[in-house]
């Protein structure tokens, strides 16, 4: 979460106030305190997706996150 965080420059209570997660939780998340919630990591899933960025599901070389590439205008994909 941190790094995702990171990626469009969020502090905590930035993702606290997108997501509606209190920052306690947070942080309790993000130093391993506490495992999170589904509801509530979904919550923080949804609002750092919202900013642009993209989770990468773990594939053998673990999971990561990195900013989506923006959606051009007008850009026909070939063949179609």
């Amino acid at each position: 979460m941190r790094a995702a965080r990171a990626l469009v420059n969020w502090s905590v209570r930035d993702l606290s106030e997108r997501s509606g997660v209190h920052r306690n939780t947070i942080t309790n998340f993000e130093t391993g305190k506490s495992g999170g919630d589904p509801d509530t990591l979904a919550k923080l899933q949804r609002a750092l997706e919202a900013a642009g960025v993209e989770f990468i599901p773990e594939n053998g070389s673990g999971a990561g996150v990195r900013l989506a590439k923006p959606k051009s205008p007008g850009v026909v994909p070939v063949g179609g």
